[in-house]
Formats: structure tokens, sequence, C-alpha cells
């Protein structure tokens, strides 16, 4: 997420903005997640077709991803931001991200499962909501931190 702009310099301009770096993080991680997450929502619930998932399992896939995606896209901007400087960062960074990428995906598979049992999949729901705004408060600070110790 930040590697190509540390190699070509233009991490270090991004920092000098009069904007503040946490916004500058904020549009980089929505970007990578208007690019990878939300073409997985919308294809999702088609792939769900095509393998004969329950209805009601497709009626909690979409809203699922739609709250998952992001908060895997915020926590792997920390990870990346983390690992900036480092020469293994391939085998580093999923040591980082993995063990906060387990509640989201366990929730997730949580609701889709429930619906999919006739169990109401709200409250798996809104843990991954609670998760996403979790995410959105505290993200963008923690990987605009590690990204300012990256650069000194």
């Amino acid at each position: 997420l930040f590697q190509a702009d540390r190699e070509d310099g233009s991490l270090d301009l991004l920092a000098l903005l009069p904007l503040p770096l946490e916004l500058v993080v904020v549009a980089k991680v929505l970007a990578h997640w208007l690019v990878t997450g939300l073409p997985l929502v919308l294809v999702a619930p088609l792939l769900g077709l095509l393998l004969d998932m329950p209805a009601p399992a497709l009626g909690a896939l979409a809203p699922a991803l739609l709250l998952g995606t992001p908060v895997l896209s915020l926590i792997g901007g920390i990870g990346a931001a983390l690992t900036l400087g480092a020469r293994r960062a391939g085998a580093l960074m999923p040591l980082v991200v993995l063990p906060l990428y387990v509640p989201v995906l366990i929730f997730g598979v949580a609701a889709v499962e429930a619906a999919a049992t006739g169990m109401p999949a709200a409250p798996h729901l809104l843990l991954q909501g609670g998760l996403l705004l979790g995410a959105l408060a505290l993200a963008p600070w923690a990987t605009a931190a590690a990204l300012r110790q990256a650069l000194d």
C-alpha cells in the first residue's frame, strides 16, 4: 500500500503536505478498498448463486462483506505501514495482521452461517459494524504514526 510511494519518494512529499497524514492514509485505504473490496462485495452474491448458497445466506453475505472488507483494508494499512522499512516485510506482515483479521472473519462467517440456518444474522453484523467503527476511529492514526516512524 505504501511501498511504491516510499521507493519513489512520493511518501515524503505526502507527509510534507499541509493536510494531516491521517487524511492521506484514509484516502489511500479508501482507494485500496474501492479497487479490491468493493468488487468482491459486488461479485460474491453471484458466486454464491453459482455455488448454490441458500437464499437467506445470500442476503447476509453482502452486508457481511460490506462491513468486513473495509476493516480488512484498514488493518492491512496498519500492517503495511509497520513493515514499511523491514527487510522481510512479506514474511513479517502476515504475522502482524492475521491475528487482527481473525475476529472480522469469524463474525462475517458466523453471520452468513446464522442466516443459512434460519437464525438472525443481526448480532454478528452489529459486531462487525462495531469493528468497522473502531477501525475507522483508530486505524488512520496508528497508520500515520507508523508512517512517520518509517520516514524518520
